[in-house]
């Protein structure tokens, strides 16, 4: 079998140690506990085929924890669980990697357990936080520290140590120009900004000699303050030669705009930071790997062959679908479930301490489908609606063996998300989409399109189990006069009909709906204005896809206006009327534009519009879906027609419901 990557899976040699392909588990940070959650979560990376499989952000030191979840390397009764995920990683042919750091000013646990916040300099944040200035001893023993926690997790059966000098973290801050240090460890010489990351990986090496020593920095920091690419090459150039990896990623997680950088957001090309490693490989002999939106491996294979890396790390690619290395390899490039870039999984994880992929059931439950089993009585289903939960329901039940008869009313599978199709930075959805139907075309389910089911073709059928997909209906805003005048219309009918928008265009709504909406209609040129009754817009519990989405709202000067409801919609546009309600003290989706009007304002504004859209939240169709009840032994109802459900709880629903049926009876 020839391959049809032969770079991405070209063997490297780094340090001491053979790795089998260029595809690296990139770092993520994952709970510490249960312990065998968390080892099968990077298991099943090393599973799919990476060559290396990292786990995240480990803190070095007592005072260097960011948050009471992290994987602690200070203290001895770590390594019984650093053993088990290592041995969970190496018994799959991939090499065990860990990720190690300080969190520097950032370190808010230790914090919280009665400690001081140091950095390199002295300050006061924005939010009255005293930073304290690392005196030369403290240093020094961090550098120990850092030797430490490396010796340690080598001990716990780690060959590759990840050392995080990017991002923000403490490594980073002495790295940023805000180090203006008048000592050697700072000040306009990047010679000395990088003396601590230089004196770290030389003492890891002689703690360390048999480990691949691996250096993550930003490339650019990507905010203004910050430092840019070209020092970010100088930077690299002072770690040349003191590790056996330069890791370049970009941006800063304490800055809103640089963390969408940093964590590329559906907005952004394929492999959008991939320019920072391309550009530091040009200037230093140690081998780079690149990062970031990366799930393409005709990308990777092009990143690799043409030298703008050496090896690619990915985090997200391998959350939508750990198999991806595997599927590449073997030539089944059609079967990978390429990530959306939603930050659906970032986001859960920043609020909960656990990875979710909203197109991924199987991630954040690897434990528990590790050990899986067949169905005790296989079954006829018969499966209505095919869009995002039918389609997951229908997969997961032919994969099991059940015979499955999936119905749905329109021409083609996919649902009401199709009406995204048009939208360019929902490309990836779309994709999605097609790649469900896809898999589904290699099962034996029968696909039956164009065709609605009543309860006599249900009937007719003789299911044992009916599934009920069917979705929901936008809200319609009677309640508000002049809502069926000819130029008003749901967020679904502006998307797929794109062309109806005139020059001003008004959203009712302000969720990520609206959101993404308005953002659509301002990349065609549109001038538009967001109406949220609410004192604060909806992100939906994505924080991530909010802030990327304020960057964009930024760049196509839409306007945003809050607690403010529609009070009627006439020949002129839409007349608004102010709540003056308070804004809460922490806005989920902070905007540098300003929202209009000022919080606390009453009265009325007329808001100018050619085009009115609503996207004020679904109802689901849930006496459609109950007229099929008593139709077979059993029914179910899942997705949209139960309740509105983002992606995530769409196909999860569907994959674990179709997993229990005939479990038992």
């Amino acid at each position: 079998m020839r391959c049809r990557y032969p770079r991405l899976f070209e063997p490297i040699v780094l340090g001491k140690i053979l790795y089998k392909n260029r595809i690296f588990y990139s770092p993520t940070g994952y709970k510490e506990q249960p312990v065998d959650e968390a080892a099968s979560y990077y298991e099943r990376k090393a599973m799919g085929g990476a060559a290396s499989v990292c786990v995240g952000d480990a803190a070095v030191s007592a005072d260097g924890i960011a948050r009471k979840t992290q994987l602690r390397l200070d203290l001895p009764t770590t390594v019984p669980a650093l053993e088990q995920f290592s041995s969970a990683i190496a018994r799959h042919g991939a090499v065990p990697a860990i990720e190690i750091l300080h969190s520097g000013c950032y370190a808010h646990y230790s914090a919280e357990l009665g400690g001081k916040l140091y950095g390199p300099v002295h300050t006061v944040t924005e939010s009255g936080i005293e930073i304290f200035e690392m005196t030369e001893e403290m240093i020094l023993r961090n550098i120990e520290d850092y030797a430490s926690a490396a010796a340690r997790a080598h001990l716990g059966g780690f060959n590759r140590i990840v050392l995080h000098a990017g991002h923000g973290w403490q490594l980073s801050q002495f790295l940023s120009p805000s180090n203006t240090r008048a000592d050697r460890w700072g000040g306009k010489s990047i010679e000395n900004r990088a003396r601590f990351a230089v004196a770290v990986c030389d003492r890891i090496r002689q703690k360390c000699p048999g480990v691949t020593l691996e250096v993550r920095i930003s490339g650019s920091e990507c905010y203004e303050g910050g430092y840019g690419i070209s020092e970010g090459v100088e930077i690299a150039k002072q770690l040349d030669g003191h590790c056996d990896v330069i890791h370049v990623s970009a941006g800063n997680h304490e800055v809103p705009l640089a963390l969408t950088i940093m964590t590329p957001s559906m907005f952004q090309p394929d492999g959008v930071n991939v320019q920072y490693a391309a550009e530091i490989k040009k200037y230093v002999k140690t081998p780079v790997a690149t990062v970031g939106a990366l799930a393409d491996p005709e990308l990777m294979e092009e990143i690799i062959a043409t030298g703008k890396a050496d090896i690619v790390e990915v985090a997200r690619g391998l959350i939508a679908d750990p198999d991806l290395p595997n599927k590449a390899f073997f030539g089944r490039e059609d079967e990978i479930n390429q990530c959306m870039r939603c930050l659906y999984c970032y986001s859960h994880h920043m609020k909960r301490a656990n990875y979710r992929c909203a197109i991924n059931p199987e991630t954040g439950n690897e434990h528990e489908l590790k050990h899986d089993f067949r169905p005790k009585v296989l079954k006829k289903v018969l499966i209505v609606g095919g869009g995002v939960a039918g389609m997951q329901a229908a997969l997961t039940c032919a994969e099991r063996g059940h015979e499955v008869i999936l119905c749905e009313k329109s021409d083609r599978l996919g649902g009401v998300l199709r009406c995204e199709e048009r939208v360019p930075f929902k490309a990836r959805l779309a994709r999605y989409l097609d790649h469900q139907a896809h898999m589904l075309s290699k099962t034996s389910a029968d696909i039956r399109l164009s065709t609605e089911v009543t309860p006599e073709l249900a009937k007719k059928l003789h299911p044992d189990v009916i599934i009920a997909a069917i979705g929901a209906r936008p809200v319609v805003p009677t309640f508000i006069k002049g809502w069926d005048r000819p130029n008003v219309m749901s967020a679904e009918e502006l998307y797929l009909h794109p062309e109806k928008a005139g020059k001003k265009v008004v959203i009712i709504g302000g969720g990520l709906v609206g959101l993404e909406l308005a953002v659509f209609m301002g990349m065609l040129g549109r001038e538009v204005t967001v109406l949220e009754k609410m004192p604060v817009l909806n992100d939906g519990g994505n924080h991530l896809q909010g802030l990327a989405i304020s960057g964009e709202i930024e760049r196509y000067g839409i306007r945003i206006s809050v607690a403010t409801m529609a009070g009627e919609i006439n020949e002129k546009g839409v007349v608004g009327v102010f709540t003056g309600e308070p804004l809460p003290p922490k806005n989920p989706m902070p905007f540098s534009l300003p929202q209009y009007p000022p919080l606390g304002t009453s009265g009325t504004m007329l808001f100018e519009a050619d085009t009115v859209a609503y996207a004020i939240g679904h109802e689901p169709l849930w006496d459609e879906a109950l007229a099929l009840r008593e139709c077979a032994p059993e029914f179910y109802q899942i997705g949209d027609c139960l309740a509105p459900r983002n992606i995530y709880q769409a196909t999860s629903s569907a994959f674990f419901l179709a997993r229990d049926l005939g479990r038992k009876y």
